[in-house]
């Protein structure tokens, strides 16, 4: 019988819950702002970790790219609080890159709605004109 869940997504699972909890209640950096951790992938040797982060807010129009860089400084730090929180023989090296998905989610469905106007208008030009 096969696991239903392998290690890896248990595990990523667990990092994601504990750094969304970490990230919000102990990192002070005001550039960072509210941030939602979307996903995490980890390796399959569980060494190293990927963590989707999207943001909520913008505070003093600070770049994506900015706040991510200051995510990855503080890293080693948020490591460390996973290490208290999570009991594994190796805490995974993390790396945080900005989740596009939601952005690109919206624009699409800004366009189906635009799509669907559009179409409406057209539905009732021709009505009118018959």
């Amino acid at each position: 019988m096969s696991r239903e869940f392998s290690r890896t997504d248990r595990v990523a699972d667990a990092l994601q819950k504990e750094l969304a909890i970490i990230i919000r209640n102990e990192v002070r950096d005001p550039r960072i702002g509210m941030v939602s951790v979307n996903a995490v992938e980890v390796s399959r040797d569980l060494s190293y970790a990927k963590v989707y982060v999207t943001f909520v807010d913008n505070p003093k129009n600070c770049e994506p790219s900015e706040r991510v860089a200051v995510l990855n400084k503080v890293s080693g730090f948020l490591r460390t609080a996973l290490g208290r929180e999570v009991q594994m023989r190796i805490i995974p090296q993390i790396k945080f890159v900005f989740d596009e998905t939601v952005y690109k989610a919206q624009e699409i469905s800004d366009l189906i709605a635009q799509a669907l106007k559009s179409d409406e208008e057209k539905r009732k030009n021709t009505d009118e004109d018959s």
